[in-house]
């Protein structure tokens, strides 16, 4: 039952092609226990006519037929009643207070139910790939809403330990002692045009 598809977007987006880009979507290998989230979806919109065909597709000869799809309206602007996908239409329906806004709940009238982590289109694609990857392990115990809140809690120290080290680079080039030019001389006005790299690129 597992099934692990993502791409790079940077690629993905200079490629022109007429074939659908890859699903991004990563499931808990099967067998394992019951659990909180059976996986995750990083959709490219929020747009559920536009991405449901795609992850049915996929999860139909997975796990029985999708017939029926619940979110909750908070990060969903437009909720279709019904979306045609290959060979059949999908119901959607919504629940507020009682599902978590990061959570797409999917019904098989064959085979029961799963929870899947819906990551935001947004989201870069280190912190993608870090939230399939915890989604989808055996031990996980979080909701999805725990997830993205962990997530942002570790991308916000990756980049509080990425800002530390350039101020230490910085510093053990002169970069302090250069902080005391003048702006008016060409070395604290050549020193103030230089941008400094974000982490991870």
């Amino acid at each position: 039952m597992t099934a692990t598809m993502f791409d790079k977007p940077a690629v993905e987006d200079r490629t022109f092609s007429s074939s659908p880009p890859p699903l991004r979507l990563q499931l808990a290998p099967p067998g394992t226990a019951p659990a909180l989230i059976d996986g995750a979806w990083w959709p490219r919109s929020r747009d559920l006519t536009a991405e449901l065909p795609a992850l049915t597709a996929v999860l139909d000869p997975l796990w029985g037929r999708i017939t029926h799809v619940t979110v909750n309206p908070t990060f969903w602007p437009d909720i279709p009643r019904k979306v045609p996908v290959q060979g059949h239409v999908v119901k959607v329906g919504w629940f507020k207070a009682e599902q978590d806004p990061h959570k797409l709940l999917l019904l098989s009238y064959t085979a029961g139910r799963w929870d899947l982590l819906v990551i935001p289109p947004e989201t870069d694609a280190v912190t993608a790939a870090r939230l399939m990857t915890t989604a989808s392990d055996p031990g996980r115990s979080l909701t999805a809403s725990g997830l993205i809140q962990e997530a942002e809690l570790f991308r916000v120290a990756e980049a509080a330990a990425g800002d530390s080290a350039r101020e230490t680079v910085w510093d053990s080039e002169g970069g302090h002692d250069a902080r005391h030019t003048s702006s008016h001389s060409p070395v604290g006005a050549a020193l103030g045009s230089v941008p400094i790299a974000a982490a991870g690129m």
